[in-house]
């Protein structure tokens, strides 16, 4: 089965046999769904042309005609006024047909691939606090064995990037952005207890991750990156140490058009070890678009 995340900045394809439990093909693309979207409240045709053209180079490499697909899409579509719009146009350019999922489905099947992740890493941990950071939206998934609370946030690396535009601002803005965050992370924690362990995926962990390992964005490996340990001080290192790059040096580490979004990640991944209370923090590839494809293959 083919198994399609269009997330606020890229676009994600698994192509997955349910048999072997294995991915046979990967793609990733930053598509930029979201730019514009904080100022404009909609998808511009500049993403809607990005997102038709990485899905067409998708459909070169494997054959979308004869597996199931299932396509979803999160916050940037969630919120735009012309999502019906621009999913129809899709539909009609590529065939493919998205579904719009919502926060808390996201974070479900986001929490199905890291268990998944975390089981073949042979890491244990039966509670743990999990964060999905989006390009339009951060989930917080506080996973407590037998119980899991979730809640979506509409903080995310593009729209932050884009409403705020230097990181000063970024700085100055995120304690008053994410001040819910940390009124529910305090309910959670006062109704149950603090949790073990600090898990983390999307792109910016992922990239800091691929950073600390000597990886840029043409030799990044899922595979090295599942179960990386980022201490908080590690952020403010990769931080400076991107900063310091030149412009042509960036585009080859973090992938051409990213810095500026990963450098406003770095800001909003820091804030989280605050607010959640932890030094260091577990760093899992996995995320939506593989628990797209376990649920499915669960569900055949």
């Amino acid at each position: 089965m083919i198994a399609i995340d269009l997330g606020s900045n890229s676009l994600r394809v698994l192509e997955y046999d349910c048999f072997t439990g294995e991915p046979t093909f990967t793609y990733e693309k930053v598509v930029k769904t979201a730019d514009g979207l904080a100022k404009f409240a909609r998808i511009n045709d500049d993403a809607v042309d990005r997102v038709i053209a990485a899905i067409n180079v998708a459909k070169e490499a494997i054959d979308f005609g004869s597996q199931p697909i299932k396509a979803v899409t999160t916050e940037a579509v969630r919120r735009a006024s012309n999502s019906d719009t621009v999913l129809a146009q899709i539909k009609k350019a590529t065939e493919v047909k998205f579904e719009i999922i919502s926060g808390e489905e996201e974070a479900r099947l986001t929490l199905l691939a890291v268990q998944h992740r975390l089981a073949k890493l042979h890491d244990a941990s039966d509670s743990f606090v999990l964060i999905d950071i989006g390009g339009g939206s951060t989930e917080l998934i506080f996973h407590y064995g037998d119980e899991t609370v979730t809640k979506s946030f509409p903080v995310g690396i593009v729209t932050i990037a884009q409403t705020y535009e230097s990181l000063e601002n970024i700085v100055k803005a995120l304690p008053q952005e994410m001040q819910e965050m940390q009124i529910f992370c305090t309910q959670i924690y006062t109704k149950k207890a603090k949790l073990n362990a600090f898990v983390a995926t999307a792109g910016t962990p992922t990239t800091v991750a691929a950073m600390k390992l000597g990886l840029n964005y043409e030799t990044y490996d899922a595979s090295k990156i599942n179960g990386t340990s980022l201490s908080i001080e590690e952020l403010d290192f990769y931080l400076k140490e991107l900063l310091a790059m030149p412009f042509a040096k960036r585009e080859i580490a973090v992938g051409t058009g990213r810095s500026d979004l990963i450098a406003a990640g770095i800001l909003i991944y820091k804030q989280l070890y605050k607010i959640l209370g932890f030094d260091s923090c577990v760093v899992v590839d996995d995320g939506l678009r593989e628990g797209v494809a376990l649920d499915y293959c669960h569900r055949s």
